[in-house]
């Protein structure tokens, strides 16, 4: 794509990024083919071809945003299935971003858009006032049908009907692990999760520490910053993110780090690209560090696994393998046989699939624990959570929520398995099938208690 920006534009970092992305997009148009907006709507402008014609036109001329563009922007979910299929290596993650943040400085938005998106930063982000959030929306929900704004009323069908005690492993402590210890790392809690889920760190801590790992939750670590992030409020983004940064780079210096370890994939795609966040500011090399070690947690799992079988065949050539004893073997073979042969659905993120590339893990640790794991069809189109998208876009939200619950009612599943807190809630207020993130189904594999979620309602169980 031919792009006219001027030399004083290409000064500014985010533009010439955005100019290097323009610059690599050939208008082939694969990328509406995997796209839920362009899907759903069938508006051209609604799909990644259109909005790039959109950003960039608004980009090179500087002008103020107007209701057209930010409309087909903001129905934008970042699912980034386009940059999966996208033969150029368009990074179309940057560009809208950077239109977010533009438009953010440069449009303003109605009273009650302004005030709704003040109220998700400031909630959102914190567990205690989102918990308290929580009990106003469980209070509230009997009276949905009087909320003027259809907005409010998702906000009302999303909060869950029973809230989750708080869990005290969230608090900055220090996780020994069982047996030789293999690695040290630090453990992000979140945010939203910690109001929603606590039964996912839970089932992290305990199987990271029975599998060798010292587990570190870093006093100062708190949201990753992509709830505002992608609402183009990137002053505050950055400021939680580099609270992170601080948080696990002191780590690092002191204890020292194997890996920043993450369990809800939408953040685990901001983290990793934290260096890219700062690579202009002053805490540049200190981000790039934090990125360069950061991982989803299927990602350490199968580093573990993989660096176990090395160390079982080192030894096997050494003539001293061959029980169960020995190093590397049944730690990661699962020691009981209760839940084997259940049938998981597995829904993958859009974050993990397609914003971290991380395909196979999930389902191969799932496979590994005795699970028998079937995928929906289009499994890379989106549920349609996307972080505040079902808040802010519920009507297609709901859409692509029904397609996807659909598809993988289709398999017969006895459970669904996901990475990403979001998509389990999405999915979950869709299906009397219950949803569970996937460490919670490999942390009962390899010796822990049942995931909650699936007590009572899986024969057997």
């Amino acid at each position: 794509m031919q792009t006219t920006f001027t030399d004083v534009q290409l000064r500014d970092p985010d533009t010439a990024r955005s100019n290097e992305i323009l610059r690599a997009c050939v208008h082939c148009g694969f990328c509406t083919a995997t796209c839920p907006t362009y899907q759903v709507l069938g508006d051209e402008l609604d799909s990644p071809r259109g909005r790039i014609y959109l950003i960039k036109d608004m980009l090179e001329n500087e002008r103020v945003p107007d209701d057209k563009t930010v409309t087909h922007i903001d129905r934008c979910l970042s699912c980034l299935a386009c940059m999966t299929t996208c033969p150029s290596g368009v990074h179309y993650m940057h560009l809208v971003d950077h239109a977010r943040t533009y438009i953010e400085e440069n449009y303003q938005r109605p009273w009650q858009d302004r005030a709704l998106r003040w109220v998700l930063a400031r909630i959102l982000p914190y567990p205690g006032r989102f918990r308290m959030a929580l009990l106003g929306a469980k209070i509230g929900r009997p009276f949905k049908g009087l909320m003027p704004d259809k907005r409010l009323r998702a906000m009302l069908d999303m909060a869950p009907k029973t809230i989750p005690p708080v869990s005290r492993n969230d608090d900055p402590q220090t996780f020994p692990a069982e047996g030789e210890r293999r690695k040290r790392v630090a453990l992000m809690t979140g945010c939203a999760q910690r109001a929603l889920n606590t039964d996912i760190n839970d089932a992290t801590i305990r199987l990271l520490t029975r599998l060798g790992c010292e587990v570190v939750v870093a006093e100062g670590a708190g949201c990753c910053g992509a709830l505002t992030h992608h609402m183009g409020k990137s002053e505050e983004a950055h400021g939680t993110a580099a609270k992170n940064i601080r948080a696990w780079t002191r780590e690092m210096d002191e204890g020292g780090l194997d890996a920043v370890v993450i369990n809800t994939s939408g953040c685990g795609t901001t983290v990793k690209d934290y260096g890219h966040m700062f690579r202009t500011g002053p805490m540049a090399e200190e981000a790039a560090r934090v990125s360069a070690i950061a991982m989803d947690v299927s990602e350490l799992l199968a580093t573990l696994v993989k660096e176990a079988e090395t160390r079982s065949g080192a030894e096997a050539t050494a003539g001293i393998a061959g029980t169960d004893a020995a190093p590397g073997r049944g730690v990661f073979a699962p020691p009981k046989a209760e839940g084997a042969g259940l049938r998981v659905a597995y829904h993958a993120a859009c974050s993990l699939q397609h914003g971290q590339k991380i395909k196979t893990h999930p389902k191969d640790l799932l496979k590994r624990a005795g699970f028998e794991v079937v995928e929906p069809a289009d499994a890379h189109l989106c549920c349609g959570s996307a972080g505040t998208y079902n808040l802010m876009q519920p009507e297609i939200s709901a859409q692509l929520k029904d397609r996807k619950v659909r598809t993988l009612e289709a398999k017969a599943p006895q459970v669904i398995a996901a990475g990403n807190i979001g998509c389990m809630m999405q999915i979950g207020g869709g299906t009397e099938v219950p949803v569970v993130h996937t460490v919670e189904l490999l942390d009962w594999a390899w010796g822990g208690p049942v995931p909650p979620a699936l007590r009572g309602r899986v024969d057997g169980i």
